[in-house]
């Protein structure tokens, strides 16, 4: 049932009730909390106690570590112009380009000035790039008509500060515009899952692995049907408007055909609201 918060109980109170709320659990529930025995991949494998870092294999593994921080010293290049964008094209990468170059079509004048961060060869890691993003993510901003130079970082928070900034691709109507958002942190909450879930196991993983490849292809192609049925009878997903909330889908359902050339194996053609 709910509840309403006294006035008169401290913060550990509140918590402790709205912990107790939520933490009730049914039989299929207490199941899943159990831990059975059950087969490992590779066949010897068992889960120690404490885990301990280990070089990973893959394309992607030798880039990753369990620390964050810069690891060599490097300042990153600037231009003349406020805005300074370090990424690359990926799908996040491209979310925030695609912007600008509407932008710069848009405003007369507006020009930005984009420095490429291999993310490969480590750039993420430098210590100029790390001052601006300490999560060493591409894309990475700098807005240098501030003083100092304002930061800002994660892709969909730079999407919502220059259309803020700029004042387009963001409705003013408060439905439209939360709507957008809506959408946008959608895409935010469900890029993992289609990046580093399915992209990752399908495309990037050393070996196949059935049971991750199956988990991943499942969210993935949940979230295809989510976005097919939201864009039924719309020409953009809030409607008639394009909106920063399609801008930062769009990359992502490119990348499924173009990066991990999997558009035969999710059925892609099926989906005929996303694949126009």
């Amino acid at each position: 049932g709910s509840f309403t918060a006294n006035k008169k109980l401290n913060k550990s109170s509140l918590i402790f009730r709205a912990g107790v709320q939520f933490s009730s659990t049914t039989d299929k529930e207490e199941a899943m909390l159990e831990k059975p025995e059950k087969p490992s991949f590779p066949p010897n494998y068992t889960p120690p106690k404490v885990w301990t870092f280990e070089e990973q294999e893959g394309l992607m593994g030798g880039m990753n570590r369990p620390t964050a921080g810069a690891r060599f010293e490097k300042e990153l290049q600037k231009g003349a112009h406020d805005i300074q964008l370090y990424s690359l094209g990926t799908p996040n990468g491209m979310k925030v380009t695609i912007l600008l170059e509407e932008l710069v079509d848009l405003i007369p004048d507006f020009e930005y000035d984009a420095w490429k961060i291999a993310i490969f060869d480590l750039d993420q890691f430098s210590s100029g790039f790390v001052d601006i993003n300490p999560n060493s993510k591409i894309p990475a901003m700098l807005d240098t008509s501030m003083d100092p130079p304002l930061r800002v970082f994660e892709s969909g928070n730079i999407l919502r500060y220059l259309a803020e900034k700029y004042q387009n691709f963001l409705p003013s109507d408060p439905r439209k515009r939360t709507e957008t958002f809506n959408w946008l942190f959608w895409n935010m909450a469900s890029a993992p899952f289609l990046g580093g879930g399915f992209g990752h196991f399908y495309n990037y993983a050393p070996v196949n692995i059935k049971y991750a490849i199956d988990r991943y292809t499942m969210e993935t192609k949940r979230q295809l049907d989510v976005l097919d049925k939201q864009l039924e009878g719309k020409v953009y997903l809030i409607g008639d408007e394009i909106t920063i909330a399609d801008f930062a889908i769009w990359p992502w359902m490119l990348c499924i055909e173009k990066f991990y050339k999997a558009d035969e194996f999710l059925q892609l053609e099926s989906y005929k609201n996303v694949k126009r």
